[in-house]
């Protein structure tokens, strides 16, 4: 992920973080004071400046400014593209595939190397195609339902298996992904 222009930051070092406007939704789309952002410049804008620090908080570079993002689900959101490969919600192609889970609800993440990232509900359908057994078998709905219903990670018996990767797929709660995956869902400004 490129680095934000912290230029403005050595100028005015003591302007202070913004908290609770900006949100990223499960589908990718930017969020101010929990309206869609629909303005393709302000988006593109966003999209080029997103970062995180190093406890794990995703925030907007806006000029000396930090905008700290609440994230509805996971820092980064992947979509199926028209030539079917995969894309972040920023534009950036995904082409390597290091795991991935299904949480209780259904919901499939997949580890990049950016890090972890939601698929959007939209593709879904189309990624549970290339869900298998170890078998080689496509996953049925039924087994889906069961694998999701484990209450913790174990070696898993389902794989993904996408374009020339085959990853393990784990069974994991949503209320662990922050942790395991070190990003805050919520960033806090700290009190000094």
């Amino acid at each position: 992920m490129p680095a934000p222009d912290l230029g403005a930051t050595r100028r005015w070092p003591n302007v202070p973080a913004c908290y609770g406007w900006l949100s990223l939704d499960r589908r990718g789309r930017w969020r101010l004071r929990s309206e869609a952002v629909t303005h393709r410049g302000l988006n593109d804008f966003l999209d080029r400046h997103y970062a995180h620090d190093e406890h794990g908080n995703f925030f907007v570079q806006n000029g000396p400014q930090r905008v700290f993002v609440e994230l509805d689900y996971t820092p980064w959101v992947v979509r199926l593209t028209s030539a079917g490969g995969l894309e972040t919600h920023v534009g950036r192609a995904v082409t390597v595939l290091r795991g991935a889970a299904l949480d209780e609800e259904g919901s499939l993440l997949l580890d990049t190397p950016d890090g972890v990232a939601l698929l959007c509900d939209r593709d879904l359908p189309a990624l549970l195609g290339h869900l298998h057994l170890p078998s080689g078998e496509l996953a049925d709905d039924t087994f889906l339902l069961t694998f999701i219903a484990q209450a913790e990670a174990c070696v898993s018996a389902l794989t993904l298996d996408w374009r020339d990767a085959r990853v393990p797929v784990i069974p994991l709660r949503r209320s662990e992904v922050p942790g395991r995956y070190g990003f805050i869902a919520s960033p806090q400004a700290t009190v000094a």
